[in-house]
């Protein structure tokens, strides 16, 4: 039996790191049936991979097609992607992120930050980062009305379904009752929308590339609808937390960005993306008996690319496991590879960018109330606490 046959999602979600390393040393395109796909865990494999015309995102095993839907942006190709992506991508270029991301997210961080203090918690994952995150892409998204508590419970029951790998009917239950809660809400906001338009990315997504008088149907909309949500909602957040853990466990390195935010934190973020990927994977499938870097690849093989693992091969970073804001600066691959490159980047990072002044200025010294927390997860990978002494 392979190595790779032997690991189970409880070893991936405990710490999937070491087993990434062996797969890379010594199988790195290989089946891991407790996922039910290949991985792909090498820099150059993965590179391959997410470009290469033998390869595409249309994969009837990507759990994101039974949680939320087709068509959606993750899964499609050619022009329905194209359709999909060109409705949300242009509220979230960097030029535009740029004009209007610190009025949107500071004042959600300060708000938060008082809600913290008061809240008599100490854990700033479940109070500052997730809330921020949560009420930062939906207010940007379209989702004006909906509040704080309502999406943090849409942010981790989709979550259940995204991770659903193994086909685990509690996690399908979880995020159906999610799934059917926005769907409430979502068709009302998208009838009205299709009658008066506004500049929201939902908006667009009804309206862009159509006929005057003409919208999408909501179905064709829907399903990028709870993919947006998800991933922007849990990436900034969760990225932002992984970031503080580090710089927490390095004090010499958290004393060096204190002295010089605006020097170190661009590349501090980076780093943490690098260093934990909070969005671990992407889907491919094999459209035809194919080849990559000399490992043959069966007609219909779903390999999950593992950008998490690609992130730490040793052929690209010099002690790459280690947590190193001074290390010499690469493109990391968090934000995903190919045509399907997420198009929340610069908006995930703008968003940790303000989070992150916004609470160094207020708590310049944070160090762990405790130990420092462990990490779970490996499709989506965060602390299960983030609780500073205060």
């Amino acid at each position: 039996m392979r190595y790779s046959e032997t690991i189970t999602i409880e070893d991936l979600d405990t710490d999937p790191f070491p087993h990434y390393a062996r797969l890379r040393a010594t199988d790195p395109i290989a089946p891991v049936p407790a996922a039910n796909c290949w991985f792909a865990t090498r820099w150059a494999d993965v590179e391959l991979i997410a470009r290469h015309p033998d390869f595409t995102a249309v994969s009837d095993e990507a759990p994101v097609n039974a949680a939320f839907g087709r068509p959606n942006v993750l899964t499609s190709e050619g022009p329905t992607h194209a359709a999909l992506r060109g409705g949300i991508e242009p509220h979230y270029r960097p030029r535009r992120v740029a004009d209007y991301i610190d009025s949107l997210v500071r004042p959600i961080a300060e708000a938060q930050l008082a809600a913290f203090r008061a809240s008599g918690s100490n854990d700033l994952l479940t109070e500052y980062f997730e809330p921020i995150s949560a009420l930062a892409l939906a207010r940007s998204f379209g989702f004006a009305e909906v509040d704080t508590p309502t999406l943090r419970r849409w942010f981790h029951g989709l979550s259940q379904g995204a991770i659903n790998f193994e086909r685990d009917p509690a996690r399908d239950a979880i995020c159906r009752e999610v799934v059917a809660e926005i769907e409430g809400i979502a068709l009302p906001l998208l009838e009205r929308l299709a009658k008066t338009p506004d500049n929201s990315p939902l908006s667009h997504m009804l309206h862009s590339g159509m006929e005057p008088g003409q919208t999408r149907a909501p179905e064709m909309i829907l399903p990028s609808v709870k993919v947006t949500l998800l991933g922007g909602m849990q990436e900034p957040g969760h990225g932002a937390a992984n970031l503080l853990v580090g710089l927490m466990q390095h004090p010499d390195q958290f004393t060096a960005l204190r002295a010089d935010v605006n020097g170190l934190l661009p590349q501090a973020i980076d780093e943490a993306l690098r260093w934990i990927a909070p969005i671990g994977t992407m889907m491919r499938t094999a459209t035809r008996d194919t080849e990559v870097n000399g490992v043959v690849v069966p007609e219909g093989t779903p390999i999950s690319c593992i950008f998490a693992s690609a992130n730490r091969d040793e052929t690209r970073w010099d002690n790459a496991d280690a947590f190193d804001i001074f290390r010499p600066q690469k493109a990391h691959m968090s934000f995903g590879q190919g045509a399907h490159f997420c198009a929340g980047k610069w908006f995930a990072k703008a968003q940790i960018d303000v989070a992150m002044r916004v609470l160094l200025d207020a708590y310049p010294h944070l160090t762990f109330a405790g130990d420092p927390p462990e990490f779970r997860g490996w499709e989506f990978r965060a602390p299960t606490h983030c609780r500073v002494a205060l």
